[in-house]
């Protein structure tokens, strides 16, 4: 798929912008991402660890924080979206507020940064 901009260039259409408006929050959040791939998906990185991936299935638009902990822990905050703990699926029809994008984006960045921390 290669670097996160090279797939949001793939698309088009209302998905792309939604997508794009993740990753620019994202990038907000973590300046210091770069872009790479995780799990064979474009994705930002920080420390050579998944950040986050925003994607187009052919049902939905997804975001992945490559953890099993950020969603479960604001899942309050995803009434009215499905989900799992390592997936959240929207669409450009509800997509996801930048405060949540980056409430996701925080706490993924304070897993990562504690695991850095460890070594």
């Amino acid at each position: 798929m290669g670097t996160v901009a090279e797939y949001l260039d793939s698309l088009s259409g209302p998905n792309r912008e939604v997508l794009e408006r993740v990753v620019t929050v994202a990038r907000e959040v973590a300046p210091e991402a770069v872009e790479g791939t995780s799990y064979a998906m474009p994705a930002l990185l920080v420390d050579g660890k998944g950040l986050l991936s925003a994607l187009e299935t052919k049902k939905h638009l997804a975001v992945y924080p490559f953890s099993g902990k950020v969603l479960t822990q604001l899942a309050a905050e995803l009434e009215g979206f499905d989900w799992a703990k390592g997936t959240l699926r929207f669409s450009a029809e509800h997509p996801l507020s930048d405060e949540l994008v980056r409430r996701i984006v925080q706490l993924r960045l304070a897993e990562i940064e504690a695991k850095s921390a460890h070594k």
